[in-house]
């Protein structure tokens, strides 16, 4: 017969190994349930509309948070963001709203990319400025509605390069460049630019225009007034209103309207803005501190005078 005290010890054991089994078996059921709600929400909820705010500059490495500043995504984190949305079922049309001046050529070419990929409908909204870079990206969703006296166009290329010749001249600075080719020290701010090495940038700006060019007529094709946008992608700014008479948006209006307009190509009921349910897409900053090392790092390589090109 066994001994009381070892009955005694069998039985709590039992029971705790018992209460943990079932406990385990809760938990699994209640995150099977989570998992089969979260899949079959937008049958009892309805499908959002996606709105991502592209309210940044576009660069390739962005800007981590700083003391006096939250900072912002890098071209490869927001396209990354917005190529998500193609697996989410809950979303039935994605709203980019815009407050940007563009950015770097590649960076907007990154993000053009998402925005090319995304397998449902787009809209964008140009709500103070879409010039330049953003307008790129724009161009590729389905719709545009901008507010009236929101800026956009700037359509074009620069590359700036600040010479100081004179001014180290004047301060008696001597500087002394070793290079491997003629054309090694391109946009040196230590000297003035050939005609020569002017002629070479030239031509990269203008290939880059061209492309930005052909990017908009692929993408606007009918839509164009062609002898207004012509007249107009000369790299000045617009209005809205001004960018509607050439052709380069749809419609101008609200955000509400371009809520609304995206739910109408998304398949969406809604009789008001207020029926439309919001899906909000995280786009945060890069990694860094309050003084961030990366973040001056940036700033010197930006000062060095590398030369660059841009849609701004």
């Amino acid at each position: 017969m066994e001994p009381e005290h070892r009955r005694r010890l069998v039985r709590p054991t039992s029971l705790v190994i018992s209460t943990g089994l079932l406990l385990a078996a809760i938990f699994a059921v209640i995150v099977l349930l989570f998992f089969v709600l979260s899949s079959l929400s937008p049958l009892f909820v309805g499908k959002c509309v996606a709105v991502v705010n592209v309210n940044m500059p576009l660069t390739v490495e962005g800007s981590p948070p700083s003391l006096f500043d939250s900072g912002y995504p890098g071209s490869e984190q927001m396209a990354a963001s917005i190529e998500e949305l193609n697996y989410r079922d809950d979303v039935g049309a994605v709203l980019f709203v815009f407050n940007s001046p563009g950015g770097s050529v590649v960076a907007t070419r990154e993000v053009y990319g998402a925005v090319d990929s995304l397998n449902k409908p787009s809209v964008s909204y140009f709500r103070e400025t879409a010039a330049s870079g953003a307008y790129y990206v724009a161009s590729r969703t389905d719709y545009i509605i901008s507010d009236p006296d929101a800026l956009t166009g700037s359509i074009g290329v620069i590359s700036t390069f600040v010479e100081m010749q004179g001014l180290f001249e004047k301060l008696g600075i001597n500087v002394t460049v070793v290079k491997s080719g003629q054309y090694k020290d391109i946009g040196s701010s230590y000297r003035n630019m050939t005609d020569e090495e002017k002629a070479i940038m030239q031509a990269l700006v203008d290939e880059v225009y061209q492309e930005f060019r052909g990017i908009v007529l692929e993408n606007r094709g009918d839509r164009l007034n062609r002898a207004k946008f012509d007249e107009v992608s000369d790299g000045r700014i617009l209005s809205g209103r001004q960018a509607q008479s050439a052709g380069l948006v749809d419609e101008v209006g609200t955000k509400k309207d371009a809520v609304m307009k995206a739910a109408e190509l998304g398949g969406i009921s809604a009789e008001r803005p207020e029926d439309v349910r919001i899906c909000q897409v995280s786009t945060g900053a890069t990694d860094g501190g309050l003084f961030s090392m990366e973040g001056l790092l940036r700033g010197l390589q930006a000062a060095a005078g590398t030369p660059s090109l841009s849609y701004k």
